[in-house]
């Protein structure tokens, strides 16, 4: 058991999960802001022995330092990779603190947003319509990047929608290849599809000027990732041309600090994280107390 868990910031859990903490800590405080600075941060967290995280805030070296009675701390977020983390998660293990983190919880909604944006566009509903007559999706020539546990679901998704899809990866997917979806070299995928969907990980840039030569003129571009998947500046440029079109669903994933990209006409951005839905947050709630009853688990077994 805890002796304090302190969520720091916003985690995004459920009331019943939240009821639910209290049965691993003797103290549980959650706090309903995100932290100003370090300080603060260091300040909240105090003597805690467990400590929660959402995607917000940075939890690095220069605070754990400041925090020695911290032995676990759960990631209320995607953790992809040590490199993406916003907790230094190997100067964690240097100091035999626990981290845990969550993923696949909010792709469902990621799958919709795909299905509707394009909709949209290609019918013209509430918005201008993207050729001279209405197109459905079936035939439609849908290229994905990355086909993790989203890009594999959106790329079912327009497949059983009657699209032609294709997808490139780092690795192979040969049970999506049996199923119809065909794997392309980089290049080829951005110039043969009319619609470009970027599933990628947090902090990997795959786009840049020689992927938006690739990619050419009158395509729509999507981007589902966490952050942005494409080099400002290129990206930038793409968007000169009116007849191109980024989607996307927050402001960080079109990665432009000035603000300047999502005020453009072609630039279609609903201002909000499509992944965060009621369903997702039962989901993430329940990851994340597994991960707990995990940690108190393996401390019983030592």
């Amino acid at each position: 058991m805890f002796k304090k868990i302190v969520a720091i910031e916003p985690v995004s859990l459920i009331p019943a999960a939240q009821e639910e903490l209290k049965q691993y800590a003797e103290q549980v405080i959650l706090y309903d802001d995100v932290p100003e600075n370090e300080d603060e941060m260091v300040r909240r967290i105090g003597d805690a022995d467990g400590v929660l995280v959402s995607y917000t805030s940075q939890i690095g070296r220069s605070v754990l330092e400041r925090c020695p009675d911290v032995r676990y701390i759960g990631m209320c977020c995607s953790l992809y990779s040590e490199a993406s983390a916003n907790v230094d998660i190997a100067y964690a293990r240097e100091r035999g603190i626990r981290v845990l983190g969550i993923r696949d919880y909010g792709d469902r909604g990621v799958v919709e947003y795909v299905l509707y944006q394009l909709v949209r566009i290609l019918h013209g509903f509430d918005f201008p319509m993207w050729q001279e007559e209405p197109l459905e999706l079936t035939g439609l020539k849908v290229g994905i990047v990355g086909l993790g546990v989203s890009g594999g679901m959106i790329a079912d998704a327009l497949l059983m929608m009657g699209s032609c899809v294709s997808y490139y990866s780092r690795t192979r997917k040969p049970e999506k290849e049996a199923a119809g979806i065909a794997y392309l070299p980089l290049d080829r995928l951005l110039s043969q599809n009319q619609v470009v969907i970027t599933c990628l990980n947090k902090n990997v840039i795959l786009l840049h000027d020689e992927q938006f030569q690739s990619l050419g003129a009158k395509k729509i571009l999507m981007n589902t990732s966490i952050g942005p998947a494409s080099d400002t500046e290129a990206l930038a440029a793409w968007l000169e041309s009116e007849d191109n079109l980024y989607c996307c669903d927050t402001e960080a994933a079109i990665g432009d600090p000035s603000g300047k990209l999502i005020e453009r006409d072609n630039v279609i951005c609903v201002r909000t994280s499509v992944g965060r839905t009621r369903q997702a947050f039962e989901l993430l709630s329940k990851k994340v107390l597994d991960n707990i009853r995990l940690y108190l688990k393996e401390q019983q077994c030592r």
